[in-house]
């Protein structure tokens, strides 16, 4: 068997045309395909605004940015995530703290969140872990109105809970277009807000600072005058990426419900593994079974977006040998994540304690990601699932 990825991107012949008539075109950068790439985005998640930016690290320190966190003050974020979540908050001088995860989604520990909130923290961002999303309603529930609320929705793009979509709630929805994501992009990110004052502020900040927009200037010499307002950054998306993204999404309905068959395989063949625990589907997967959902062409009203699969040795200790089993059997499985509570630089910065945290702890020591993607084939998922029982057999 050849050597199977934990994630992979999902590129056709039509994405490759897209760029080719790109790069034949007058713009391979600050073109028109950004912005429809942006709209399209936005469109797809009933939101009124997208912004694209260069990857989804830029985009969160985008939302940060915009959020009005100032320096000393304090945020919320979940400890199972890529550092970038947190590292984006301390780009602008925020002072990260966390809330242990929930044993059944992975996220962010609602009730948690609620014993710990108060005022001082002035900025949430609760993680959307494996493709499961976080109810962000009842997360504004808890916060109030007066909180900003990023949504780190890089592993859930699509997803749905009660038939909401992944902005709905949140003041800035982060999106990753990184290739293991559902939309590759080679790089690239998104934030999406329905409030226009975030909007317009995320624009400059992902351009310099700059504004050509005579509404905003304090004067206009002509029409090449533009005035910069603000210390923004280069972060903008290439017009070859946003055609690339724009393919890319027009078989996103047909990747999510992929990334489901594959979930309810694994869960199906997997569950006699009592050595093992797997992970609670959002709801639910009979629906795959209906032909009126194939590929999506009906949406259910609670949708994982899968973007892992994520499995735990019930004993931690035979985490690291089930990991090398699996690499030495050409199946690349990864873990995610190690704690930002654990990294050094957090341990020396902030002086995070692993004992607030003990379910987030004992997910890292146990997780293992198995190889989740649309192109994952029936022969690959039954190698993976043979070569899991025959490592239990040996056992």
């Amino acid at each position: 068997m050849k050597p199977i990825p934990y994630g992979c991107q999902f590129i056709g012949e039509e994405d490759i045309q897209a760029v080719i008539e790109t790069l034949q075109s007058d713009f391979m950068t600050q073109g028109p395909k950004v912005s429809e790439f942006e709209q399209a985005v936005a469109k797809y998640h009933d939101c009124k605004y997208g912004v694209a930016f260069s990857n989804g690290t830029a985009a969160l320190h985008g939302a940060y940015a915009v959020s009005g966190l100032k320096d000393g003050e304090k945020f919320l974020t979940s400890p199972i995530t890529f550092v970038a979540t947190a590292n984006a908050g301390v780009y602008v001088g925020g002072i990260p703290d966390f809330v242990d995860i929930c044993s059944d989604s992975y996220n962010m520990d609602l009730e948690k969140l609620k014993q710990k909130f108060t005022s001082e923290y002035k900025v949430v961002t609760p993680v959307s872990f494996a493709g499961y999303p976080v109810d962000i309603m009842k997360v504004r529930e808890i916060v109030g109105k007066d909180c900003f609320i990023i949504h780190d929705a890089a592993h859930a793009i699509g997803a749905k809970i009660q038939e909401r979509s992944i902005v709905e709630g949140s003041d800035a929805t982060i999106l990753s277009f990184h290739p293991v994501k559902h939309i590759a992009c080679g790089e690239g990110g998104m934030v999406l807000t329905n409030r226009e004052d975030i909007y317009d502020a995320l624009l400059q900040f992902r351009s310099h600072g700059i504004t050509k927009n005579p509404n905003q200037m304090q004067k206009v010499e002509g029409p090449w005058y533009y005035e910069m307002q603000t210390l923004g950054f280069n972060y903008r998306l290439t017009d070859l990426q946003s055609a690339l993204g724009i393919s890319q999404l027009k078989k996103l309905n047909q990747s999510l419900y992929r990334r489901n068959q594959i979930a309810k395989k694994y869960i199906e063949l997997l569950k006699d593994e009592t050595w093992l625990q797997l992970p609670k589907p959002i709801s639910q997967l009979d629906w795959l079974d209906n032909a009126e959902y194939m590929n999506l062409r009906h949406m259910p009203s609670d949708l994982h977006a899968y973007h892992l699969f994520p499995i735990q040795v019930k004993n931690k200790n035979m985490r690291k040998a089930l990991f090398e089993y699996l690499i030495a059997e050409n199946i690349h499985v990864q873990v995610h994540y190690i704690p930002v509570y654990q990294l050094p630089f957090y341990q020396k910065e902030f002086l995070v304690s692993a004992d607030e945290y003990p379910v987030a702890q004992a997910f890292y020591e146990r997780e293992i990601s198995l190889p989740m993607f649309p192109t994952l084939t029936e022969e690959q998922q039954n190698y993976i699932v043979y070569k899991i029982k025959q490592f239990q057999f040996h056992k």
